[in-house]
């Protein structure tokens, strides 16, 4: 009997100690804490509008959820059963129920009206300027309104990328920073899900149709995101990176992949 139960302490033990170090591996690995309270934002003007408009809705329902507890445990506490004592019959309030309807149809409009303004401002695309150094890049041309359009293609597994002027990527999308960039969002076998968290909410991807989005770089760097819709047994490889590059970068990118592009055609038809 003792043996038995110096098993059962052993194997419960290990198990602890094998779940507590799960915990802590995936605790401290650095995507957990990606949008662990907020959506992230420091990546396009489009992502910060979504983190900003988060934020006044999670602080207006931390306000509303503290004041219920707060009325709550004083309710409990001013009310609690006493010995001796009749609690008061009470069988209602008018003016406290209306009070608390009107607050709540106030508070729902609020938010309403605020994420409605928001709203566009979030979806549509960037209309400023392209920067000096994007301009002089010939990247896109002068002016307000002037953007750059990538056509983004899922398939199972893997994301493809189609510039302009012909140019086809894999895996890795090259975007210059001071563009805004519209994205054509497209599938070509089941529904995927575009989604790179730094530069916006997510966007399905679903065959025949074509959906939109954007985003603006204001400094080089990789943003790393992944398909967030499950499309199939290899869902979780589906990885999805776009690298912020100078205008200077971006356009020397565009010059290799076009001479590569060229090169690999000349093979082609020069073959036997």
């Amino acid at each position: 009997m003792g043996e038995r139960f110096t098993r059962s302490r052993r194997l419960a033990l290990a198990g602890f100690v094998v779940g507590a170090a799960l915990v802590v591996a995936l605790w401290t690995a650095e995507p957990s804490w990606a949008g662990l309270l907020l959506p992230e934002r420091g990546g396009s003007p489009n992502a910060d509008r979504i983190a900003s408009l988060y934020t006044i809705v999670l602080v207006v329902a931390g306000l509303v959820f503290l004041g219920v507890a707060v009325a709550l445990a004083y309710a409990l506490w001013r009310y609690r059963e006493r010995r001796g004592t009749v609690p008061a019959q009470i069988r209602g309030n008018t003016r406290l129920e209306i009070g608390w309807t009107v607050a709540a149809a106030a508070i729902v409009v609020f938010l309403a009206v605020l994420s409605l303004t928001k709203l566009d401002a979030i979806e549509t695309p960037d209309s400023s300027a392209a920067t000096p150094a994007a301009v002089a890049a010939g990247v896109v041309g002068p002016g307000e309104g002037e953007s750059l359009r990538i056509e983004v293609v899922g398939r199972q597994y893997l994301w493809g990328y189609r510039y302009p002027d012909g140019v086809v990527a894999y895996g890795e999308m090259v975007a210059p920073v001071g563009v805004t960039v519209e994205l054509d969002i497209v599938s070509v076998d089941v529904a995927h899900s575009w989604w790179i968290p730094k530069l916006g909410g997510k966007f399905d991807a679903i065959p025949g149709y074509v959906n939109h989005t954007w985003f603006r770089l204001s400094r080089p760097g990789i943003y790393r995101g992944q398909c967030a819709e499950l499309c199939g047994r290899n869902h979780a490889n589906m990885l999805a990176q776009v690298r912020g590059v100078t205008p200077e970068r971006y356009t020397a990118w565009i010059a290799r992949q076009k001479g590569l592009l060229e090169e690999a055609t000349r093979g082609r038809q020069e073959a036997p």
